[in-house]
């Protein structure tokens, strides 16, 4: 097992396959282990770069999350790319993991060669964000699948990290913090949107949102699969690989 040092905290990673190098970037409350069955997909391709964001998985734990987790975790990304020097490395980021890879491209624009960004609610949280989200974790925590998943993505101490989690993302919500570090018009890196029309944990206007991100960011595409739960980038696992493959690659 690899790791770095991130403060004083040690921040778990690890790297398979050969070619270009791109980092997988997890969501809220899970951790790596969600690439693992989508990992064969891309190693073929790239240099598969996965990473434990602080209180998640094989990393260290911490007290309490921030209420602005994803630029905590987009300034976690770039030390590792700091700390890793391949060069300008593309960040595939799903759900909470996208506003990451999007900060961390604002951030340090010189570490990153492109962005996808997948399953995410865009420029702000949706209206019914916080109600969905407690109701979805409440819901989670009775399910004896979504409590075994939770178990293996994130440890024993899986129902403190998720309470960590969802207390971080109700203060963002309440406090309607900015979401990204810049202005999205100042994202200069080529970004790929992605999402699924069917996925209920994503707003409902997610199509006209992405729409709206796209005449703001420079250099970007859209792809929104019509069927699909979250994220999109697992439940179009297949196609989704192709399109992410094709976009780095071309």
């Amino acid at each position: 097992m690899s790791y770095f040092m991130y403060e004083t905290k040690k921040i778990f990673y690890q790297i398979t396959g050969n070619g270009k190098p791109v980092l997988f970037l997890h969501g809220n409350a899970v951790s790596s282990k969600l690439f693992e069955p989508l990992r064969p997909l891309y190693q073929e391709h790239f240099k598969v770069i996965l990473i434990d964001f602080l209180g998640h998985g094989q990393s260290d734990r911490i007290g309490k999350f921030p209420a602005d987790l994803w630029f905590s975790e987009a300034r976690q990304t770039v030390a590792l790319l700091e700390f890793l020097g391949l060069g300008k490395v593309s960040l595939v980021g799903t759900s909470g993991g996208a506003w990451v890879a999007v900060n961390a491209a604002l951030e340090r624009p010189e570490l990153v060669d492109k962005v996808v960004a997948d399953s995410f609610d865009g420029r702000t949280l949706a209206e019914d964000f916080s109600e969905n989200l407690l109701k979805e974790r409440s819901e989670a925590k009775k399910d004896p699948w979504s409590r075994q998943f939770y178990q293996w993505c994130l440890g024993e101490d899986w129902e403190t990290t998720v309470d960590f989690d969802t207390q971080a993302l109700l203060e963002c919500a309440h406090r309607k913090l900015p979401l990204f570090l810049k202005p999205l018009e100042e994202l200069n890196v080529p970004v790929l949107l992605m999402g699924s029309l069917e996925d209920s944990m994503c707003r409902k206007d997610l199509k006209e949102e992405y729409a709206q991100m796209n005449r703001q960011i420079p250099d970007n595409k859209v792809h929104i699969f019509p069927t699909g739960g979250h994220p999109a980038i697992a439940t179009n696992a297949e196609l989704a690989a192709k399109i992410i493959c094709d976009f780095i690659e071309e």
